[in-house]
């Protein structure tokens, strides 16, 4: 009887190094793949550009490959336990960084049962990440990017978003990564939030709704052209219904994802000013007719609208809240966004209470910009599914760039101010295709 070889894969972007291994294992025993479902993909990167079914394909379709089994989660150890493979083979890429807790799992249960761990020196000069990177911005379509925020609430718990505002925040919101201590996987943004309060402010303009569709879309146009994450655009009202239908084809066909709008009118007032200013809420049903004419008008299932309740801003309370995400949800809105300004999170916790028993299976959005003492894990507790950073690199941006600026006016030259920039050579650099 052959011996097994069991090695788990995620690639969806099939190279060289991959087949290698494979040859590699072929040489002990029959290859079973242990194939990353697409929920444990997404624990710990981006998700596949390929679902597990085609993936599953593929390797089933793969030279030397026996069997393709799936494996839920980055552990190895509940299908180690099942299949007891005589070898287990990875690249050797694994022994330090965020998979050596996961390499030393495997290594304690094979050794219940006298299993053995091959390791294969690191194919040199591929890399998964650049390869799937370059694939994703080949693959940069409108369809394809408006999928992407519906597929990740089907396959994470929740999604951290947060702000973009031009091309430079896209591309930081791209790329920025940190590794969880406690993981041990690497953690990004998952999707980018194009606000009104930020584009306004970095074109010099108040946030009120001053700033029109045709300049949002070039500030949109602008994140795509170097970006690949989903788009979520603050509409603010959504302006007149009659305009919103048209508006919302515009934004779909340009591969945004979702439009959050606020059930308020006349002249926008921010909403963080709270009751300090006068907050005028729509009628809810006016609020609701424009949700669905908007739906309606659209060519897809894909572009989603979601209904920003301001009643807590308004100081109208929890039960004016609810009565207004049943109408709005009734006239087809694909989630809502709760909305405070108290720093407790109270108000917020205690209209989820009441939102969680009647409606399980609605997203809702929460943007914890006056209350972000909660962690995300915690705010996902109390039922986001949508974390949403609304302003956070503008509001950092501010103070770096007059600090320099004074600096420089302070000595009357601009080496004191090298300590709070980044190289010209870091710069030409940063950029895609700069070098």
């Amino acid at each position: 009887m052959k011996k097994k070889v069991y090695i788990a894969m995620s690639a969806d972007v099939i190279h060289n190094g991959h087949i290698n291994i494979i040859e590699q294992g072929a040489k002990y025993g029959d290859v079973i793949i242990g194939l990353l479902t697409d929920e444990a993909i997404a624990t710990y990167k981006r998700v596949p550009l390929l679902d597990y079914e085609s993936r599953k394909k593929i390797f089933e379709n793969i030279k030397n490959v026996s069997q393709v089994v799936k494996q839920d989660t980055l552990d190895y150890t509940k299908n180690l336990k099942k299949l007891k493979p005589d070898y287990v083979m990875h690249g050797d890429d694994w022994q330090k960084g965020i998979q050596s807790v996961v390499r030393q799992k495997v290594i304690d249960t094979l050794k219940t049962y006298g299993g053995e761990l091959i390791e294969v020196p690191y194919t040199k000069d591929v890399s998964c990440t650049d390869l799937e990177q370059q694939y994703r911005m080949l693959t940069n379509t409108p369809d394809n990017r408006r999928k992407k925020l519906k597929k990740l609430l089907a396959l994470k718990p929740y999604i951290s978003v947060m702000e973009a505002s031009n091309g430079l925040t896209g591309l930081i919101v791209e790329n920025a990564k940190v590794e969880d201590p406690e993981t041990h996987t690497v953690k990004e943004f998952d999707a980018m939030w194009v606000s009104s309060l930020c584009d306004s402010t970095f074109k010099g303009k108040p946030d009120i709704e001053l700033v029109d569709l045709t300049s949002r879309i070039n500030t949109i146009n602008e994140i795509m052209e170097v970006t690949t994450k989903p788009i979520i655009l603050d509409g603010d009202t959504g302006g007149k219904q009659e305009h919103f239908v048209y508006n919302v084809r515009t934004l779909e066909r340009l591969g945004v994802s979702a439009i959050i709008i606020e059930d308020k009118t006349g002249l926008k007032k921010n909403s963080l000013f709270g009751t300090e200013v006068k907050q005028v809420l729509e009628d809810p049903d006016v609020f609701a007719a424009k949700i669905h004419a908007g739906k309606q008008a659209l060519a897809t299932r894909d572009f989603l609208i979601f209904a920003r309740l301001e009643s807590l801003i308004a100081g109208k309370g929890v039960d004016d809240a609810m009565m207004r995400a049943e109408k709005y949800l009734d006239a087809g809105a694909d989630g809502i966004m709760i909305h405070s300004k108290e720093k407790d999170g109270k108000e917020i916790q205690e209209f989820m209470k009441k939102f969680n028993k009647k409606f399980k299976d609605v997203p809702v959005i929460f943007v914890p910009t006056t209350y972000n003492q909660f962690t995300e894990s915690e705010l996902h507790e109390w039922g986001a599914n949508i974390i949403i950073h609304a302003n956070h690199l503008l509001r950092s941006a501010y103070p770096a760039m007059m600090k320099t600026a004074k600096t420089i006016l302070e000595h009357g030259r601009s080496k004191e101010a090298d300590e709070y920039c980044i190289s010209i050579k870091e710069i030409l650099t940063l950029i895609p295709g700069g070098k």
